[in-house]
């Protein structure tokens, strides 16, 4: 094992891949030049050169309409964005191109595309920037969710992803491009839609997934104080969702707390939870909780955008409420 930051994780799982693979490259604003917004190309642009690793103009709907059409004839593009609230100017070529050209053209002409950058909060940066889009691509069939919480995850899924010959959203965040984990050395591999039980326990299940499942984690240690043992469940993969995971963890602790960055409004939470409640129900011993943001755009004001987050202590009480304590 060695030790590395999120951002050397993402550039080793991409740079990997490239060598092993001529047809894949790189695209997107200040990938090349600038080594990526977040870090995250660093050396790939010296290393693969300017036909690999290819700046754009600020033009998300040009440049992943130039991916589509790249896939369509052999190549496996990586479009960075730099942040997925940026996505949404070129939503058009994801959600009906991409998505849709392997059922439209009978499965003759595959779309092996990883569109990935930055999703939800990253601190103060107000309503437009702060975004979660997890639900918006999962609830679209033909598009592959993934969003890992660590250095270790984050490699194994991108060079999955990268392989995969349908198009995947590789969802990550700018909080964690710092953090550092151990990741394997030499060649490993996740496979998308296998869940993680990060931790064990027997008294309650915590399903989460990305950044804001260090406030679980928060939330376990504190309760393990006082005797309750949490079982916390990284989805890392939310299409498709390992449904089999959870339930197997239900059907133990007997109760479900749901923690997910997003509105609360049908999100992903929404779908574990009618998921549950249809294939375990008779194991429930409390009703399901789930904790979300506030249903409002991200404030700008560090005071509300904490309140406006989910954290431990919201975590921490849901876990009472369901025990009954």
């Amino acid at each position: 094992m060695k030790t590395i930051q999120f951002r050397e994780a993402v550039c080793e799982a991409m740079s990997e891949e490239m060598r092993r693979d001529d047809t894949i490259y790189l695209m997107g604003e200040e990938v090349a030049e600038y080594n990526g917004a977040y870090k995250a190309s660093k050396g790939m642009l010296d290393e693969f050169g300017p036909e690999r690793v290819i700046d754009t103009p600020i033009a998300e709907l040009g440049f992943s309409g130039i991916a589509v059409g790249s896939a369509m004839n052999g190549n496996r593009p990586i479009i960075e964005y730099m942040t997925f609230n940026f996505s949404l100017v070129g939503i058009d070529q994801i959600i009906n191109n991409a998505a849709k050209m392997r059922q439209m053209t009978g499965g003759q002409i595959n779309i092996p595309i990883v569109f990935r950058g930055p999703t939800a909060s990253a601190g103060q940066l107000a309503a437009t920037h702060s975004q979660a889009f997890e639900s918006w691509f999962a609830n679209c069939p033909g598009l592959k969710v993934v969003v890992p919480s660590n250095p270790a995850d984050a490699k194994g899924l991108l060079k999955s992803a990268i392989r995969d010959d349908d198009p995947v959203i590789f969802m990550e965040s700018e909080q964690m491009y710092g953090d550092k984990g151990e990741v394997p050395e030499g060649e490993y591999l996740i496979p998308l839609g296998v869940a993680d039980i990060k931790r064990a326990g027997k008294d309650v299940t915590i399903v989460s997934f990305g950044k804001i499942i260090k406030e679980a984690y928060k939330a376990a240690d504190s309760l393990s104080e006082e005797g309750i043992e949490c079982e916390i469940i990284d989805l890392r993969t939310i299409r498709p969702m390992d449904h089999k995971t959870i339930l197997d963890s239900v059907k133990k602790t007997n109760r479900l707390v749901i923690l997910e960055e997003s509105w609360p409004f049908g999100n992903i939470s929404t779908e574990i939870t009618y998921q549950v409640q249809e294939q375990a129900f008779d194991y429930l011993d409390a009703p399901i909780i789930k904790i979300n943001t506030a249903d409002t755009p991200a404030p700008y004001s560090p005071v509300l955008l904490a309140e406006w987050l989910p954290n431990s202590n919201d975590v921490i009480k849901a876990v009472k409420k369901v025990l009954y304590r």
